[in-house]
């Protein structure tokens, strides 16, 4: 597959803050890349990096095979692009606002206005099309700002928290509109504070975490990465707990959690659905009642938050680490 994004080693500096610290990224034509990390951890930087709207210091970018730094202006006829604020005119209706940015794109003023209508009318926005957006809330804003970045039909679409602010009627039908894009050839780069957002969208992730990648993969892959899948089992009574522990050891790819409060036993294991079979047999034969169960992945929460945890901690430990080379010997 051929890459229509590619960092090799991309590192920004903002005075004393690394916002990043070599960036390797390769996002495959016609797919998305879910760009995850906490707040701080240089998601919008690489996206303005990757965007031209900021120059590297150091390492190099293509977009669509062309330099961030030597074919800037080129890139930007590629490209469509939308910041974590709403960048309308206020002055102007959501009407005129894509227009205009369909003439800056030259489609024509006839081929703008068709497709000021299109996208009035994908977003919601028909009835409220003619009043000046600074009467707007600000999830209509954001609405309008988001149509604005695909009126060409970008090959490449650039989106920074895209659906914060909106309400869940108009994030399902962003979800629809970069379905379309992305089932049309278009590559995405999203960044997002929804996890269930990357997790339908993107192909393939990557989580940041203080300037670096800490991992990159399918969201399957990384769910993976976090203990794969759970047997959760439900017991008849409490007494019983002990005895279908035991019985489970054999099935467990890991150390059993036990709540014997709720009768409950949680089992790591590595054979899918197969487990839940097996598990009905064991505890069968070792006279337990099962009450309930269910097989659970990993949600895309718990992948972020074991992976940036784990990220914070072996900094802090280069960090005292370092602290210790410095200390003078006594």
């Amino acid at each position: 597959m051929r890459n229509a994004i590619v960092a090799e080693g991309l590192t920004k500096r903002f005075g004393e803050i690394v916002a990043l610290d070599g960036l390797d990224l390769a996002v495959g034509e016609g797919t998305v890349m879910g760009l995850l990390g906490p707040n701080g951890s240089g998601k919008t930087t690489a996206v303005r990096l990757l965007s031209t709207l900021l120059r590297p210091d150091s390492g190099r970018a293509t977009v669509e095979g062309l330099d961030v730094v030597k074919d800037a202006v080129a890139i930007r006829r590629k490209i469509g692009l939308s910041g974590q604020y709403a960048a309308v005119d206020e002055d102007l209706t959501a009407r005129e606002n894509l227009r205009m940015v369909g003439k800056l794109y030259h489609l024509g003023t006839a081929a703008a206005g068709k497709r000021a209508d299109e996208l009035l009318e994908r977003f919601d926005l028909t009835a409220d099309a003619d009043r000046q957006t600074k009467g707007y809330s600000g999830g209509m804003r954001r609405r309008v700002d988001l149509a604005c970045a695909v009126v060409a039909k970008p090959k490449v679409l650039f989106l920074d928290e895209p659906t914060t602010g909106l309400d869940p009627r108009s994030r399902l039908a962003m979800w629809q509109v970069i379905s379309e894009l992305v089932e049309g050839g278009s590559t995405l780069l999203l960044t997002t504070q929804y996890l269930e957002e990357a997790d339908k969208l993107a192909d393939r992730i990557t989580v940041l975490d203080r300037g670096r990648v800490v991992a990159e993969g399918t969201p399957d892959e990384l769910k993976a990465r976090t203990g794969g899948e759970r047997l959760e089992l439900t017991v008849g009574e409490a007494a019983e707990v002990p005895t279908a522990r035991e019985a489970l050891r054999e099935l467990a790819s890991g150390d059993i959690t036990v709540d014997l409060d709720d009768r409950l036993l949680i089992v790591p294991v590595s054979i899918g659905s197969e487990a839940l079979v097996r598990s009905v047999r064991l505890l069968d034969g070792a006279g337990v009642r099962l009450t309930g169960m269910s097989l659970r992945r990993p949600s895309l929460d718990e992948v972020f938050l074991s992976l940036t945890d784990k990220s914070r901690d072996s900094h802090e430990a280069r960090g005292s680490a370092a602290d210790d080379a410095k200390a003078p010997l006594r």
